[in-house]
């Protein structure tokens, strides 16, 4: 049975690779999550009802309360399990608290990836040649440690790298050390770039879901500048999938981007929301939710476009999308979120 230790899967990423996990093999899950205010036993109950069902969670799944900066506990847990494969969703994710707050984020994505890929290294150098040749460290990563694009081209694994915001500094800063963890010591990591990702479970601070939450409301829509920032957008499941191939079929040393081939404006994707909302959950008064767009300060430093091309995921791992229609995504996502305002309401309680 394949042993896989999975950072920050209480979460909205990592929450949907659990769940994916559990339903397509026999593995033995440890999840690792710190319990921050993005991450919820709700996103687990739902990632693992499946198996629960099924009668395979005891003995497949095991989740641990804390975190990556904890050296002590992840000393622990290696010499308990003796990992097969890391995967590292552990992150502070938000740009606008990174630029109010960017001490968690160093501590977190840059400390806390140090000591995950010290407690990897520790418990790899002493096993046998097949046993290095099979483990994987994947360090889960971002579209924006690219920095930013003008009206053309698209980010691909050859990218420099020119983060612009604490929280793509960060992240860039736990990549290289992944890279020369691999680079210097042969540890097998393998470093993944995705673009903006949405679904289910995504906490109600980011776009999509924070649009849905205050259009319900009754609130303001509040839309930076004039919304004509570009992001490409990758279903949540679509990404999970390519990160999973990774796992099976990516080289060591490699890193692999996965997008949704879907840039839209972010005034675009509001609208959109609007749209979907007036068709399947019309406003009282009969206005449309455009109505409550509201235009707001210019975040700091706010890039102008990301897009990826995954054009290496697709040749070399086979990676496809199944949300090839941005549009489709969005209605399903939507209608889950409107299916689960007591999801909505559980997590936003423990805001922080």
């Amino acid at each position: 049975m394949r042993r896989y230790l999975v950072t920050g899967a209480a979460g909205f990423i990592g929450s949907t690779f659990i769940e994916q996990l559990l339903a397509g093999s026999e593995a033995r899950v440890v999840v690792l999550d710190a319990m921050t205010y993005a991450g919820h036993q709700a996103n687990l109950d739902q990632a693992t009802d499946r198996a629960r069902h099924e009668g395979r969670l005891k003995r497949h799944y095991e989740f641990v309360q804390g975190s990556i900066c904890d050296r002590s506990l992840l000393a622990a847990l290696f010499e308990r399990e003796k990992f097969d494969v890391v995967v590292n969703f552990a992150a502070e994710s938000h740009v606008d608290r990174s630029i109010e707050s960017a001490g968690v984020f160093v501590e977190t994505n840059v400390l806390g990836v140090f000591n995950l890929l010290d407690a990897s290294l520790r418990s790899w150098s002493d096993r046998t040649p097949e046993e290095k040749s099979e483990f994987r460290f994947i360090q889960v990563s971002t579209d924006e440690v690219f920095g930013q694009l003008g009206e053309t081209g698209a980010f691909t694994e050859l990218t420099p790298y020119a983060p612009s915001s604490p929280y793509s500094a960060s992240k860039a800063s736990g990549d290289h050390l992944a890279r020369a963890w691999n680079h210097t010591f042969q540890l097998p990591v393998i470093v993944t770039n995705c673009s903006n990702n949405y679904g289910p479970r995504q906490f109600p601070e980011k776009l999509i879901p924070h649009m849905i939450n205050c259009a319900l409301s009754g609130r303001p829509l509040p839309v930076y500048g004039t919304g004509h920032n570009v992001r490409d957008w990758i279903h949540v499941s679509d990404h999970c999938r390519g990160i999973m191939l990774a796992i099976e079929k990516g080289l060591p040393g490699e890193s692999y981007c996965f997008g949704g081939r879907s840039e839209r404006r972010n005034l675009n994707v509001v609208e959109a929301i609007c749209d979907e909302l007036d068709r399947v959950r019309p406003r009282a008064d009969g206005k449309s939710y455009r109505e409550q767009i509201t235009f707001v300060e210019d975040r700091k430093g706010h890039d102008w476009r990301y897009a990826i091309d995954d054009a290496k995921a697709e040749r070399e791992l086979g990676f496809k999308r199944e949300f090839t229609s941005f549009e489709e995504g969005l209605r399903a996502t939507v209608g889950w979120y409107l299916d689960n305002q007591d999801w909505m309401k559980t997590v936003m309680g423990r805001k922080a």
